[in-house]
């Protein structure tokens, strides 16, 4: 497996991250475990999660991932052979089951959502704390354009990192990132550190994949020149990637068949672009979630890649995806596609 920086923190990690959203709802606790195993077996060091996981959301799964975690650290004892990454949820009314129900990333919500993590997680530290989406109104998840909201009352980006200067102060978080977030933000959080002696954030986790490519734009340079490496998710589109949901396939496991609510990657330019590039992949004899992932992996932004799997049979072939180098006419076919269908999922 191979081995990268994050960011500025020193630490090395694999150039594949292990994602974890579907413990606790399509996985179980020991299924879970295997595929920890497994990953560590192969290199693997790198462990994304958050408190809101499993994905979607719901009130009797809250925090289970973690749990299957904290489980399986305390059952290995091997705490010191991964880099451990959360986040804590950002700005939401919706969901009345966590903590008043009313989230914000201010002092009591970081605070609480560490400590609870940490106890689910069954660790005194974290390597790596998220901001898993910004507290001000802005455009993210898909959003395309910029409403210019009025009374934004949102936490200030200082005063939320303020907060987390303290969290590393205490030892409970070595370095501190950033997800979901837009070229102003990621600038504002750099602009920060570097003027009021605050932590520097070392990451930036954005979805980028073959239908998504927004992240080319304004923030790839500034992952470059700042050292601020993307931890690219939904890597294969919620599987739409692999090409099982085209032609109207619904396979009686998928995530885009199992919960209505996933549409982001299912619209009629999607699956034209989809179709082109699962062709072009038996064109040339490869696997299409492989050619999707390695095409990711050559980027020279990416820090690490977080892939998922509810199988062991996707997470091998996952895994497996690092070997792959793609020839110049496989990569010139790729950049073809993209300029006939650019970006038909943000």
């Amino acid at each position: 497996m191979q081995q990268t920086i994050l960011g500025r923190s020193g630490i090395e990690v694999s150039r594949i991250c292990l994602g974890t959203m579907t413990w606790g709802e399509q996985n179980s606790e020991a299924e879970a475990h295997t595929q920890l195993d497994a990953a560590l077996d192969c290199g693997v060091n790198f462990i994304d999660t958050a408190e809101m996981y499993p994905v979607p959301p719901m009130a009797k799964t809250y925090g289970e991932t973690e749990r299957c975690i904290g489980s399986w650290l305390k059952a290995r004892n091997n705490r010191d052979r991964v880099v451990l990454a959360t986040k804590v949820m950002s700005r939401t009314n919706d969901l009345t089951y966590v903590r008043d129900g009313i989230i914000r990333l201010d002092h009591k919500n970081i605070h609480a959502a560490l400590d609870a993590s940490l106890e689910r997680l069954q660790t005194d530290y974290v390597d790596l704390y998220q901001l898993h989406w910004p507290d001000r109104k802005t455009n993210y998840f898909g959003q395309l354009g910029y409403a210019y909201p009025e009374n934004d009352e949102s936490v200030p980006i200082e005063e939320s990192l303020q907060i987390l200067a303290d969290l590393v102060r205490s030892g409970k978080v070595r370095h501190i990132g950033i997800s979901n977030e837009t070229p102003w933000g990621a600038m504002r959080f750099i602009q920060l550190a570097e003027t009021k002696g605050l932590p520097r954030v070392v990451s930036i986790q954005n979805p980028y994949s073959l239908l998504n490519r927004t992240f080319e734009v304004g923030l790839a340079e500034i992952s470059h020149r700042e050292q601020l490496g993307l931890l690219a998710y939904s890597p294969l589109a919620f599987g739409a990637l692999s090409g099982k949901y085209l032609n109207g396939a619904r396979p009686a496991d998928g995530r885009l068949t199992l919960y209505s609510r996933f549409t982001r990657y299912t619209n009629e330019i999607a699956q034209l672009a989809i179709a082109e590039y699962v062709a072009l992949a038996q064109q040339h004899g490869l696997d299409p979630a492989q050619m999707a992932l390695a095409y990711l992996h050559s980027r020279p932004f990416i820090t690490s890649t977080i892939i998922g799997a509810t199988t062991m049979e996707q997470l091998q072939s996952n895994l497996d995806s690092i070997n792959l180098v793609l020839d110049d006419e496989v990569t010139a076919g790729i950049e073809a596609i993209h300029q006939r269908y650019p970006n038909p999922c943000p």
